[in-house]
């Protein structure tokens, strides 16, 4: 099965090859107006996959303020072909995807940019709500340590991603066959979770966001197969 990874458009409506399952992981639109949720759902309908997946991001007032987990129909009026997650999932090709749009709240952020976002405990909640036999999961958030590095001053790295969601991973989500995550832009790329030179790789971890840190479309669509 082909998947492609994508978060953190902004705005962008890139050429993606064709595939079997496509996940967005938040942020899709420019500015969070209905023209740019117009264009997005557009660009979304002619993508050539049997099934797209979306999960809100920060940057998403729109998703957290006018729709519910309960499906598409809920999003516009059209017949639509994707599925919004929302702390929820659905199954496909015999991988249950759970979808969740949850990241950190910190102080001086953007008062338009808080869709989706709260204290670690707030969070924690949340990411309890992950089924324990979840095989792809979904979330705006980098789990805390893990493609969530911002650099600072003195050369080292902040890592802004969710301490209960890495708890959760560890702990719970034992048998994770892919994470796809965004939101922090310089995290861009692809590691493996627990890799093991004796087995082979672990889990995959993908922060597919396509904006870099100065909000420059230098990424690429990541694909995998599973």
């Amino acid at each position: 099965m082909k998947v492609c990874c994508i978060s953190d458009l902004h705005g962008l409506t890139p050429e993606l090859e064709d595939g079997d399952l496509l996940l967005i992981a938040g942020d899709c639109t420019a500015s969070d107006k209905v023209m740019d949720w117009g264009r997005f759902f557009s660009w979304l309908k002619r993508q050539n996959y049997r099934m797209k997946v979306i999960v809100g991001g920060n940057h998403d007032n729109f998703l957290q303020e006018c729709c519910t987990s309960e499906g598409s129909k809920k999003i516009t009026d059209e017949d639509d072909d994707f599925v919004y997650l929302c702390d929820s999932g659905i199954e496909f090709e015999g991988f249950k995807i759970w979808g969740s749009p949850w990241s950190l709240w910190f102080k001086g952020i953007n008062p338009r940019c808080k869709a989706f976002t709260g204290s670690e405990s707030d969070l924690a909640s949340k990411f309890a709500l992950i089924p324990v036999d979840t095989d792809i999961l979904v979330t705006h958030s980098p789990p805390f340590g893990v493609l969530d590095g911002i650099p600072i001053e003195d050369g080292s790295l902040f890592h802004a991603g969710s301490k209960s969601l890495a708890t959760n991973i560890d702990e719970r989500l034992e048998d994770l066959y892919l994470h796809v995550f965004g939101h922090i832009h310089e995290g861009y790329g692809k590691c493996f979770k627990d890799y093991d030179k004796d087995v082979g790789l672990g889990c995959p971890s993908i922060n597919a966001s396509l904006m870099n840190a100065r909000y420059e479309a230098d990424n690429k669509p990541i694909y995998i197969r599973l």
